[in-house]
């Protein structure tokens, strides 16, 4: 059995569960990114899978792209599972399955989980309790060239604002780095294989944006006039200044949004 599967089974009791679901995905729904929590607990490396470790049974669900990696990697200790099986999943009913907020939607919780089972949030990511992962992420954020971009960044903000007008929204809410990436036209080094800026972006009606992220890395923007510091808040406030901005309709695309 893998060690951080033991370790994992032994937080069981302390939080009330049954049992732990691990994605592919981090924070930001990045299908390849620098935190491999699933690597961690499965040794599967594939770009698509999901694990739930039980008291006595684990499973990795994964697609037909990795039907034979998937054996040699973690098939001694997971019960290998094709990820259409996932759609209200019954091979374990009655159980209460604890996971990280942050890394499911809201639609993904109900159509696999809550027909048979239920789910507990939990503060804490316990894959991260048991290995800290040691990643860089002090890469600024640097903007593209005028001369390389196709639209400037205020005529696509005005597009959004014309569309959140008529729509009656106030606020829309970008939680996809490749999203904010291409309406500021700003890269990052987030990413293993591509140049994503980690951050979220909420454009008001009334013109105003804020740059959700984490603000060492936006000196460069900032110092290039791309971005001012009044315009930036801190991934860790998030929450609060949502609830102190002016206006409460939010449009957001609930497919890569998470329930926290």
């Amino acid at each position: 059995m893998i060690r951080e599967v033991k370790e994992l089974r032994k937080k069981f009791r302390k939080y009330n569960i049954d049992g732990y679901v691990v994605p592919k995905n981090d924070d930001y729904f990045t299908e390849y990114s620098k935190i491999n929590r699933l690597k961690i607990i499965s040794n599967f490396s594939g770009s698509a899978g999901l694990a739930i470790i039980l008291k006595n049974k684990n499973y990795l669900f994964t697609d037909g792209r990795y039907t034979i990696q998937s054996q040699i990697e973690s098939g001694k200790n997971f019960k290998i599972i094709s990820y259409e099986k996932l759609i209200n999943c019954n091979l374990f009913k009655n159980l209460k399955l604890g996971l990280d907020s942050k890394l499911f939607t809201h639609e993904q919780i109900k159509n696999y989980f809550l027909r048979y089972n239920k789910v507990k949030f939990l503060s804490n990511n316990l894959i991260d309790e048991i290995k800290t992962q040691k990643i860089s992420n002090n890469i600024p954020f640097f903007a593209l060239k005028d001369e390389i971009i196709g639209e400037n960044s205020k005529s696509k903000i005005n597009k959004i604002i014309n569309h959140l007008k008529k729509n009656k929204a106030d606020n829309l809410f970008v939680t996809a780095p490749e999203n904010v990436a291409w309406i500021l036209n700003i890269r990052g080094g987030d990413g293993p294989n591509s140049p994503l800026p980690n951050s979220r972006l909420i454009i008001n009606k009334s013109k105003k944006i804020f740059l959700i992220t984490e603000l060492q890395k936006t000196k460069k923007l900032v110092k290039e006039k791309i971005i001012n510091k009044n315009q930036l808040i801190n991934t860790s406030d998030l929450p609060k200044k949502i609830l102190a901005l002016a206006g409460k309709k939010f449009i957001i695309y609930n497919k890569i949004c998470s329930i926290f």
